[in-house]
């Protein structure tokens, strides 16, 4: 079986109007039958304005595409992270690159207020699929794209937010029960096909709990417990441009999923069952195709079995732990760190930036990062990583990816 796995960085072309340049990082898996996932992530590297940061990501990243032979055409996912999401959103809102629905271009945009660190107004990271066999089979439909892969559907629905609906765990619920019931307008149900959540919290400290007691509820009510399965997740720190928001949620689903072809990760060793603490996620999940496994690493702490914070007060021996823990989720899916495509790294001080980076660096080498200012659901937490990752594998009955 031949598989291509790479990671690359790209010098971009300086251009007078930006100001400056921007860091850019592209990796790839590339399965037997050619189909390749692509992640890129591009972070303005020095201090600027706005508009100069809005333009040397939007330069960094069309370089990308440009040096590895893809287009608009193939992109499924686009998250930018803002440091002042109520001011930029409207100016994002019209920019090319935010625009969802735009014909052979439809991409699926994320926007998420949480600082990239250190000087950035702005980072993106960025998914796309090549396929040798033809254009992307897409569909648009509010802030849904569909992508249509022989039997299978992939969904992903971003920005999802009830602020009118009250008290966090009302929104929450509303949150929750409105992506619902966009999936089952679609022929999916929550249980069957929901892969990976993130939700996200202006005021986490304060609010978290209300929100996974509405998530117990909700899921409980859906047939996700504990003795069947839960969703991987990330519950993080992230703004909203809507004001009274206090919770909202990006989502991807796979409609038209076989038997088996999704598996719940554990690492009992490192880490317990989230259910033994009270809330409800999956550690980690990972998809089957026909030449390889996706794995979706949530959001993962420096924790032990028993739920316990490990190393309270030391940044970097969290960050040790953490991805510790990370590769013994991973070595479930037959993984390792040197599989993974993408990272993103939520510290809760922005001062710890220095310490922990030539430490991610020397660690994961040059992986696509963004590294942000978000606080953990947990104070004692002072970092949390989570990402994606691809491995090569047969499965011959399964779909292609």
């Amino acid at each position: 079986m031949m598989v291509q796995a790479f990671v690359s960085s790209v010098e971009p072309r300086k251009r007078a109007r930006a100001g400056g340049a921007a860091a850019v990082k592209i990796a790839h898996f590339r399965g037997a039958g050619g189909v390749t996932e692509w992640h890129i992530t591009v972070v303005p590297d020095a201090a600027g304005s706005f508009e100069e940061h809005l333009a040397q990501v939007a330069d960094g990243y069309l370089d990308a595409l440009a040096a590895v032979g893809l287009d608009l055409s193939s992109a499924v996912w686009r998250r930018m992270f803002c440091s002042d999401i109520a001011n930029q959103e409207p100016v994002l809102r019209s920019h090319p690159l935010c625009q969802p629905a735009c014909a052979n271009e439809a991409c699926a945009v994320s926007l998420v207020g949480q600082a990239p660190l250190v000087a950035a107004k702005l980072a993106l990271w960025a998914c796309h699929l090549a396929d040798p066999a033809g254009p992307l089979e897409k569909s648009h439909a509010g802030t849904t794209l569909g992508l249509r892969r022989g039997g299978l559907l992939h969904q992903w629905s971003t920005g999802m937010a009830q602020p009118a609906a009250g008290s966090v765990n009302q929104q929450s619920h509303a949150v929750l029960d409105g992506y619902a019931a966009r999936l089952e307008a679609g022929g999916l149900t929550l249980a069957d096909h929901c892969v990976r959540t993130w939700l996200f919290q202006p005021y986490i400290d304060l609010d978290y709990q209300s929100m996974v007691a509405a998530r117990r509820e909700f899921f409980a009510r859906h047939g996700l417990t504990a003795a069947t399965h839960f969703i991987a997740s990330t519950g993080i720190a992230g703004g909203h441009a809507l004001p009274g928001t206090r919770v909202f949620m990006d989502a991807y689903a796979i409609g038209g999923l076989h038997p088996g072809q999704v598996n719940y990760l554990t690492a009992l060793d490192h880490l317990g069952p989230t259910s033994d603490y009270g809330v409800t996620f999956e550690r980690a999940t990972a998809v089957a195709y026909q030449d390889r496994r996706q794995v979706f690493i949530s959001g993962t702490a420096s924790i032990d079995p028993q739920g316990d914070i490990v190393h309270p007060g030391d940044v970097v021996r969290q960050l040790d732990r953490t991805l510790g823990n990370i590769q013994s989720l991973l070595a479930a899916a037959g993984a390792g760190l040197a599989d993974m495509l993408v990272f993103l790294v939520y510290l809760r001080d922005p001062g710890d930036h220095a310490r922990v980076l030539p430490v991610l660096r020397e660690r994961l080498g040059d992986v696509p990062m963004v590294v942000l200012h978000a606080a953990v659901c947990r104070p004692g937490w002072l970092i949390e990583i989570e990402g994606v990752a691809a491995v090569a594998a047969e499965h011959p009955a399964l779909p292609p990816f």
